[in-house]
């Protein structure tokens, strides 16, 4: 089921809509309180008609499948729509050379909005489970980038990070430096990236290549498979049809119990997906 919202900013100066996925009714009892998600280029999420070339992310239809199979918990989805032509400057930190409307950068305006207006807004329509670990943030390209801004910005607030295909070259690498220089991660965090985003050697060797650095400076700090699933998949390209085919996985891995398993491997634990976590699944 969806739900849309118009919600003013103060921090953006425009209106933007969300677009609120809930779940199906469980199999078993859910708790009343649900953890969310929010992702970033709302439009391009549900709906094929408003999505970029015609090709969503089918998140709705894959968060169905996953939750009535038991793969992850009952959880609310929220679509944050881009703004148009002001979708670069509103997610970059930093200005991105190679884009010329990647001028005069909003990111941190972005992540104000996020933190400071969409999530008390779902707060209060919603009532979502409180605390990182029942808080998720991720996006594609730009959306990413955001993401992960974000997601530093305020270290703390979001303990699931998805992120795909990021522009990490912007900025001459800005948000890799500003990785490094954190000191507190998600307890839980997907990167994807193909091997062949752009069709053009030179760039998507790069992207690959920052993918796979971010990859070393997260578990340099400490994180291993349990909190970390990076995946570099050959001849995908960058295209909402690359994030929708790995999107299963990525929720899987970041909502799922003892996500470095498959459910019903060797070993899994028998706690239950709607149990509450234990100390060690906080964001550290």
């Amino acid at each position: 089921m969806l739900q849309t919202h118009d919600l003013d900013s103060g921090y953006l100066g425009v209106r933007r809509r969300l677009t609120v996925w809930l779940p199906p009714r469980p199999r078993r009892p859910a708790p009343r309180s649900l953890p969310v998600l929010y992702l970033n280029d709302g439009q391009n999420l549900f709906d094929a008609a408003r999505a970029f070339a015609g090709r969503s992310w089918r998140v709705a239809d894959t968060a169905a499948a996953l939750v009535r199979a038991g793969r992850i918990p009952p959880l609310l989805i929220v679509g944050i729509d881009h703004g148009g032509e002001r979708r670069a400057a509103e997610y970059l930190p930093v200005e991105d050379l190679r884009n010329p409307d990647a001028g005069a950068p909003l990111g941190r305006r972005y992540a104000d909005f996020v933190t400071r207006e969409v999530m008390p807004f779902i707060d209060r329509r919603y009532a979502p489970a409180r605390g990182a670990t029942h808080t998720g943030f991720g996006g594609s390209s730009y959306g990413a980038v955001a993401a992960l801004f974000t997601t530093l910005h305020r270290p703390g607030l979001f303990g699931r990070l998805l992120i795909e295909s990021p522009s990490l070259y912007v900025g001459r690498g800005y948000m890799l430096r500003r990785a490094a220089a954190a000191g507190r991660w998600p307890s839980r965090i997907y990167l994807g990236v193909g091997t062949e985003e752009t069709g053009e050697a030179e760039i998507d060797d790069e992207t690959v290549a920052n993918v796979r650095k971010l990859d070393a400076l997260l578990r340099r700090r400490g994180l291993g498979d349990r909190r970390l699933r990076t995946v570099i998949e050959s001849g995908a390209s960058h295209s909402e049809g690359a994030w929708a085919a790995r999107l299963p996985a990525a929720l899987e891995f970041l909502y799922a119990p003892a996500a470095a398993r498959p459910l019903g491997a060797p070993g899994l634990p028998s706690r239950s997906l709607w149990d509450e976590p234990s100390d060690d699944d906080e964001a550290l």
